[in-house]
């Protein structure tokens, strides 16, 4: 047997900021990987199989539209059709080059951290068995992550499909595809494939597309999907898969009545599930929450006291940066005993399409719901004018405010670049400041910053009527 201060179960983002805290106070610490898919290998979803990859394929077809747009005037020139395949290709090379600078480089200078390259188990609640061998610990941090949630749906046991792994790893881009799912990862492949000449159709379950986001962002980001090539269908309800002729079709219910979709291939964006089956979590003691996913407190403890979890294992919402930092605040405070705990409402979010969106804080539905008295003003970006020097002026900024305080409590971008515009917004809802704050703060000209100054003015003016020295 074994024995650590610190067991860290994954590979991941939060494993990795669990380990790197670790060893910055001089913890004993053991790092159980093995990923629970095949893709996931060291460092986790985001660098392999998730964030760096994706944005990557998203940057380049974001690329090959710019060049077939020919937005100036004045210059000629033609595009080919895309090598896919070398354009995987250089991905793979920038994944790989990144898994060993950011995680195998990391790791092997962690100077008090083992890693064990085993599924852990659960033999009791401070005992884990990694393949053979048998480890003790009087600390357990749960950071195994999760992967992608097929729906159970008649006919799909006898039919391949993609999930974000298998769609990010293909070399042959197919003539069609059908994406299920109309939230982010739907929404990123989407517009990735259909600018790389595929037909897309997307299906979306409720009566609009991220119905968690404002109405005003799923509607203008409906346009700029369909104008980028992508099909959409809400109110559609997956109910059948079948595969025939080399071709899949979906058959689904859309507003009462049956309908049949085809396609080369089907990809799932259909949420996530945790990676638990194999941690045998009964003998530890560690119960699940409503969704199944590891039920923790405010500081990250599970129903067991000296084990704690962090990541994409606890649910919703499930993004990098967070997991890296509840991993890091995990760790203080089993051995710092800080009591840190994290205020979701001030974690930003965003959707790689182009425009991108990104969001902090509530929404006016939100905010309405905890009998605030609440005032909205969105503004689009044709009113900024380095929106119109960039030759793209699509997307609208809105802020979300205590009409009684003028306080922030909400910041929501579709814009290019709107996930580097949204931090100002963080601070805003982070530090409780007021509209009069950014109002009064002055932004670099000409700038897409300067759409949310507009948006703050908004409360006060009619900014169409407003000269861009006013800003």
């Amino acid at each position: 047997m074994e024995e650590f201060e610190y067991v860290i179960l994954g590979q991941g983002s939060a494993a990795f900021a669990a380990a790197i805290r670790a060893n910055e106070i001089g913890i004993k610490t053991a790092m159980i990987g093995n990923g629970a898919t095949k893709g996931a290998v060291l460092g986790g979803t985001c660098i392999n199989v998730g964030c760096v990859p994706s944005k990557r394929l998203i940057t380049v077809s974001t690329f090959v539209e710019e060049l077939r747009k020919r937005r100036y005037a004045g210059l000629e020139y033609t595009i080919g059709k895309p090598d896919y395949s070398k354009i995987v290709e250089e991905k793979d090379r920038l994944v790989d080059d990144l898994r060993v600078e950011k995680y195998k480089n990391v790791l092997e200078g962690m100077e008090n951290v083992t890693f064990i390259n085993e599924t852990g188990v659960f033999k009791d609640a401070n005992t884990i068995m990694a393949g053979t061998r048998e480890v003790k610990s009087k600390h357990i941090l749960i950071a195994t992550g999760a992967r992608a949630s097929i729906p159970k749906i008649k006919g799909i046991e006898k039919t391949n499909y993609l999930t974000n792994e298998e769609a990010l790893s293909i070399t042959r881009l197919p003539t069609s595809l059908i994406v299920i799912g109309g939230r982010a990862l739907g929404l990123e492949f989407a517009q990735l494939f259909a600018r790389m000449g595929v037909k897309v159709t997307l299906l979306q379950r409720s009566d609009r597309i991220i119905p968690n986001w404002e109405p005003e962002i799923s509607n203008y980001m409906a346009r700029y999907l369909k104008e980028s090539g992508v099909g959409i269908v809400t109110g559609a309800t997956p109910v059948e898969i079948d595969s025939k002729d080399g071709l899949k079709s979906v058959t689904a219910t859309v507003g009462g009545k049956s309908a049949v979709f085809e396609a080369e291939e089907i990809l799932f964006a259909t949420g996530r599930i945790a990676n638990i089956e194999k941690l045998n979590l009964t003998a530890a003691g560690v119960q699940l929450n409503e969704k199944n996913f590891i039920k923790v407190d405010r500081t990250l403890k599970t129903t067991t006291g000296h084990i704690y979890a962090a990541g994409d294992v606890t649910g919703e919402p499930m993004l990098e940066p967070l997991a890296a930092k509840e991993g890091n605040i995990a760790t203080s405070n089993i051995f710092e005993n800080a009591g840190k705990v994290i205020n979701l409402n001030e974690i930003p979010s965003a959707i790689f399409t182009y425009p991108e969106a990104a969001m902090v804080g509530m929404t006016e539905d939100q905010v309405v719901k905890n009998k605030i008295k609440c005032s909205c003003s969105p503004v689009e970006f044709k009113f900024v004018a380095k929106a119109a020097i960039l030759g793209d002026t699509r997307g609208i900024a809105k802020i979300v405010i205590d009409a009684k305080t003028k306080r922030i409590l909400g910041v929501h971008l579709l814009a290019p670049h709107a996930a580097e515009l949204i931090h100002e917004g963080v601070l805003a809802v982070k530090f409780g400041l007021t509209i009069d704050d950014i109002i009064d703060t002055v932004h670099v000209f000409p700038t897409l910053s300067e759409g949310l100054k507009l948006a703050a003015l908004a409360f006060y003016e009619d900014v169409s009527k407003l000269s861009c020295c006013t800003v």
